[in-house]
């Protein structure tokens, strides 16, 4: 069967909704794990995002573990800690799922511009997703950061043919950013409904 690097969180998505269209914890956060080994082949470049993703993966599924039926659905760890008032805490998982989310936001944009900028460098679609998500969250350090990390984006052309496995990879990221962004949308959505969507990072 044809395969790209997208096939596995392309396959994860159709399970990430229960039957009553509710985030449902584990799939979801399965889908965002699928998605670091194509990290993987930026190298360097995306290492910073590689551990903060993994870091928040790690985070809402340590919670999750704690007790599965309690936080089956994705929302009810944040709804919990705003009852409680710990929400805006660093350590937070509601902090956790706010970042997770903007790193594949970053992610997605960064996808969109490798198909709709064709004679776009690795460089310039990552600093331009970045500018476009990320950055406006971020203090100076993590800004500067991230700006040296993207000058060791990988060539463009050897990325796309790694990552494009036996299948067809345009066709893939296409419905990778379409089925994957309204996730992403809905979370902030239900962030921003708690008055937690603009969080930023100290």
């Amino acid at each position: 069967m044809a395969e790209t690097v997208f096939t596995p969180s392309l396959e994860g998505m159709k399970h990430v909704k229960s039957e009553s269209s509710v985030i449902l914890t584990k799939p979801f956060l399965d889908v965002c794990k699928q998605i670091l080994p194509v990290l993987d082949k930026f190298g360097a470049a995306m290492a910073l995002v590689k551990s903060d993703i993994g870091g928040n993966i790690t985070r809402l599924e340590n919670k999750y573990s704690s007790d599965p039926s309690k936080y089956e659905q994705l929302y009810s760890m944040v709804q919990e800690e705003v009852q409680n008032k710990t929400a805006k805490g660093s350590s937070s998982c509601t902090n956790g799922l706010l970042w997770l989310t903007r790193a594949m936001d970053f992610l997605v944009e960064l996808f969109r511009n490798l198909l709709e900028h064709q004679d776009w460098t690795m460089s310039q679609a990552c600093t331009d997703s970045y500018t476009k998500t990320l950055k406006k969250w971020h203090g100076w350090l993590a800004s500067s950061s991230f700006t040296v990390a993207m000058k060791l984006a990988p060539n463009r052309e050897k990325f796309m043919e790694v990552i494009s496995g036996t299948g067809d990879i345009k066709a893939d990221i296409e419905k990778f950013c379409m089925t994957f962004y309204p996730f992403l949308k809905e979370n902030h959505d239900f962030l921003a409904s708690v008055g937690l969507d603009d969080l930023k990072a100290s």
